[in-house]
């Protein structure tokens, strides 16, 4: 049904001259104190995998005459993100390995060892303000704890403007209790704290990895439910507010 409404949607709106963008979707990675120099690596490389993967790539072209824009950044401290990919428009497989292949050469750098959510989100959110024409707003926010500093995320939430997009979430769990590290909380506690005070809109939802190891598959699974839920978030040349067309339910 989701593939029937992606090709339909196709149909209808990828004319020719009418070329756009369907969705913009705006990756937040936290590199907080509690991310240690391997797991910074296995989110950047996981990610670039989901990336190539061959189902995402399929999804991410599966509208012919439109794209999905995506832009890349870390986040720790109030005042510590860093943009990692500028919005990169994914309109064939080389610009999808071009993006893939970017996340694997970057270093990590020094930066506030604080969880702020709230920046992280509003972060984002600037970014997805610079592509206004996209017809879908999305923040992909990942994330292994709950927010210590800076505005609270669910505060954030409450100044996004009218046409405010989606905020999903991938929350990293420590993969077994005997590894769970003191003060982080579970990953059952963990998905209660961002269901309740990150994710936001009607097809919000979020996904889980009981390991950094397990990020990549995660990952792959976000990226193709966001993708897919699709259908249309906004009619092109649409002024009013996101129109969707399905929705998932949240787990």
């Amino acid at each position: 049904m989701i593939r029937a409404a992606l090709a339909l949607s196709a149909i209808v709106f990828a004319t020719p001259g009418a070329a756009t963008c369907r969705q913009a979707l705006a990756l937040g990675l936290d590199i907080s104190g509690s991310v240690d120099d391997t797991e910074y690596r296995q989110q950047l490389d996981g990610l670039a995998a989901a990336l190539m993967a061959p189902a995402v790539q399929s999804a991410l072209l599966a509208m012919p005459g439109t794209w999905v824009e995506i832009a890349v950044y870390e986040w720790a401290g109030p005042d510590d993100q860093r943009l990692l990919l500028s919005w990169s428009p994914m309109t064939d497989e080389t610009t999808i390995a071009r993006a893939a292949k970017t996340l694997t050469m970057i270093s990590r750098r020094p930066s506030d060892p604080s969880t702020a959510l709230g920046a992280a989100l509003a972060f984002g959110n600037g970014l997805l303000a610079q592509r206004p024409d996209c017809w879908r707003h999305a923040i992909d926010i990942s994330g292994d704890g709950t927010s210590n500093s800076g505005p609270r995320p669910q505060d954030v939430r409450k100044t996004l403007p009218p046409h405010t997009p989606t905020i999903n979430a991938l929350i990293i769990g420590s993969g077994t209790a005997a590894t769970t590290e003191p003060m982080q909380p579970d990953i059952q506690t963990l998905s209660g704290y961002f269901h309740a005070h990150v994710i936001h809109g009607p097809d919000a939802f979020v996904e889980t990895a009981s390991g950094f190891s397990e990020y990549r598959k995660a990952m792959e699974r976000k990226l193709l439910r966001e993708l897919q839920v699709l259908a249309i978030g906004r009619l092109p040349g649409s002024q009013g507010s996101d129109t969707p067309m399905h929705h998932a339910p949240n787990k």
